[in-house]
């Protein structure tokens, strides 16, 4: 592969699944504790837009950015990357569910 594809690939990661799961997550802990996207970027020293961003599945976070999120959300990285993780299986099993049945249908 030429360094510029690695270079495309690596800055537009496209799993629409895993993105919905993180921003599933992130508006259930912010749910939770009561704030807003504001709060939250402020919380975790980032943009409101980029929380926003983050919620419509529109770009992912860095690790960086997962780390000060994490903080902002009050919990430890790898919670939050462990609750991701489950949120991710379930909408993984839930389009292989939806795909099967369309064949079936088919």
């Amino acid at each position: 592969m030429h360094a510029s594809s690695e270079i495309r690939c690596m800055r537009n990661p496209r799993n629409p699944e895993l993105l919905r799961a993180f921003a599933a997550e992130l508006k259930a802990r912010r749910a939770t504790l009561g704030i807003n996207q504001e709060g939250l970027a402020f919380a975790a020293g980032i943009d409101r837009t980029f929380v926003a961003r983050l919620e419509t599945c529109s770009t992912s976070p860095s690790l960086d950015s997962l780390f000060r999120i994490a903080t902002g959300l009050e919990i430890d990285p790898a919670e939050l990357v462990s609750s991701v993780a489950k949120r991710y299986r379930k909408e993984h099993r839930a389009a292989a569910v939806m795909a099967s049945k369309r064949h079936e249908d088919s």
